[in-house]
């Protein structure tokens, strides 16, 4: 059977992945998906990318993507550059222009700092321009002045934006010292609808397993908002404050882990054992407010790069079962299904 007549002969929901260079349909008729792959029959079908986009091209419908990826990097490196090149090839595939931006939500932290390096790199090398993308960021501490050097306005200019060629307008970041926080907050969330939502949102966890400030307990249908600081939270970024408790801010302005949810794909960065406990609540537990990262279970399209130190607490079984589906895109991402 064709690629077209497949499509033409049924009315099936797929997932693309990547096998040797191959994409995969995994098929299930009159069946709604789900990333656990809990389906009582499938067919395998092969084809080339050629052949899936020509398909892509017949449909009248939608795809609809619902795959979990954890992609598993020998070393922190590695997984900054994998992470680095898929943005890059999202970006370049979407094409963005003039009256298409391609819209990219960005962390801070200690992460994220070895992909966006890559990313310069890219840029500066000629492969990628910044022109036509919109970012905004996932969340602001409050009562911090924007140059101080410890506020994330510093952070992402300093570590990214001043590097590359991004409009500052199309640079978005809450803003801590707003006279109505929550006017602040709200307007954030009319932003991003009024950008056509987020294409790719990036993000990094704490230990504890909470996205942006989204501590646990936070609710997983929350939005952008003002939020006070877990002690824990708090502990760990001292270390970016001379290690004096009373210089770290207490509240903060952060996005909502159902904003980050309505993101059109999801890429979380995880690197080092110390968070190794938070990957095995995102991946082997089920979703519980308690650990924020646990929702993107829920996610039709959620990829976790990490590397082998933050696999430590996970089960041989499931770490041998990512390695084996998903080997080569740790050489080379995969291509994604276009947007619709």
């Amino acid at each position: 059977m064709s690629i077209l007549d497949f499509f033409r002969e049924s009315k099936y929901l797929m997932d693309v992945g990547l096998d040797s260079g191959k994409a995969i349909v995994l098929a299930s008729k009159n069946e709604a998906l789900s990333p656990s792959y809990q389906r009582p029959h499938h067919n395998y079908l092969k084809y080339s990318y050629n052949e899936i986009f020509s398909g892509l091209n017949f449909l009248s419908w939608k795809l609809c993507v619902t795959i979990m990826r954890l992609v598993i990097l020998d070393n922190y490196d590695l997984a900054s550059e994998w992470a680095a090149k898929y943005i890059c090839n999202r970006i370049i595939q979407f094409r963005p222009g003039q009256d298409r931006y391609f819209t990219l939500g960005l962390p801070t932290g200690s992460t994220p700092l070895g992909c966006y390096k890559k990313l310069i790199e890219y840029h500066k090398n000629g492969d990628l321009s910044f022109k036509y993308v919109k970012t905004f960021n996932m969340d602001e501490y409050v009562g911090l002045p924007r140059n101080h050097p410890e506020s994330y306005h510093s952070y992402m200019w300093n570590n990214f934006f001043k590097h590359i060629d991004i409009d500052p307008n199309n640079a978005h970041i809450l803003d801590g010292n707003a006279t109505d926080l929550q006017a602040e907050c709200d307007a954030f969330e009319k932003k991003i609808k009024e950008a056509g939502g987020i294409d790719l949102f990036v993000g990094g966890i704490g230990p504890d397993g909470h996205i942006a400030f989204n501590e646990p307990g936070s609710s997983l249908v929350s939005r952008t908002r003002l939020k006070t600081l877990a002690m824990d939270t708090i502990l760990a970024n001292a270390k970016y404050f001379d290690g004096d408790l009373s210089k770290v801010p207490t509240m903060a302005l952060t996005v909502g882990v159902g904003t980050v949810m309505d993101a059109r794909e999801v890429m979380i960065l995880i690197t080092g054992a110390h968070k190794a406990f938070a990957l095995y609540k995102a991946i082997e537990e089920g979703v519980n407010h308690m650990w924020t990262v646990s929702a993107f279970q829920q996610h039709p399209r959620t990829i976790f790069v990490c590397d082998e130190d933050a696999t430590l607490e996970l089960r041989v079984k499931t770490v041998k079962y990512f390695k084996a589906a998903w080997n080569t895109l740790t050489s080379v991402p995969p291509v994604s299904p276009p947007r619709f």
